[in-house]
């Protein structure tokens, strides 16, 4: 068969390649259930980047990588933290399952060459947002709370619903369920997590 018969580009062949590498590595270190939630992510992140005119092929990257370092032990996650320079903070220093985000996106630099600059903010922000980051990073962070696997209960339905009508609006909204959420729970509320939630809020109203 000549190359020019084939259905699929090269890049493409590459991305498949890729995905598969990224697949039997989170075999090793995620159990079947968090895949299975990261697959969900990586279609919504695609689905949400085609509503906004986003690159798809990014978007699904983002969500195929954003939890590599879901598993990672609180001795790993710091020590990787304080290798590569990462701030870590009060919040963070006492709740290292925070840094998940960030260093899933070192893990997918060094392990699978991603240099992408907004793939990796969005593995990064994938978690606590940041204030003003990018569409593509909006778009990871509310699949990652909204994925269908979270569940189907009115409040999450209506987010869903927000989240392919108004990308902003949605950060705002999905940020507020998460804290009422860490509210419920008695838990440290990471400060990123606030500033995200304002900015976006003071955009939408502006």
């Amino acid at each position: 068969m000549k190359a020019e018969e084939l259905s699929i580009k090269p890049e493409k062949l590459d991305l498949v390649q890729l995905k598969e590498r990224v697949l039997k590595w989170l075999s090793v270190h995620v159990p079947t259930s968090r895949i299975r939630h990261i697959l969900r992510v990586e279609k919504m992140s695609e689905e949400l980047a085609s509503y906004y005119g986003l690159d798809q092929e990014k978007a699904k990257l983002a969500g195929l990588m954003h939890d590599l370092a879901k598993y990672f032990s609180p001795e790993s996650l710091l020590q990787i933290s304080n290798s590569e320079g990462l701030e870590i903070d009060s919040v963070s220093a006492v709740c290292p399952h925070l840094l998940h985000a960030d260093v899933s996106a070192i893990v997918a630099k060094k392990e699978f060459g991603i240099e992408d600059p907004e793939i990796l903010a969005a593995i990064a922000n994938h978690t606590l947002g940041c204030p003003a980051m990018n569409q593509l990073s909006c778009v990871v962070f509310l699949a990652d709370t909204l994925e269908p696997g979270r569940g189907k209960t009115p409040e999450l339905e209506d987010l869903r619903q927000i989240a392919q009508k108004n990308l902003y609006q949605a950060v705002w909204l999905t940020s507020d369920y998460t804290i009422k959420h860490l509210l419920g729970l008695h838990s440290l509320i990471h400060p990123r997590i606030l500033l995200t939630r304002n900015w976006f809020m003071e955009k939408v109203k502006k």
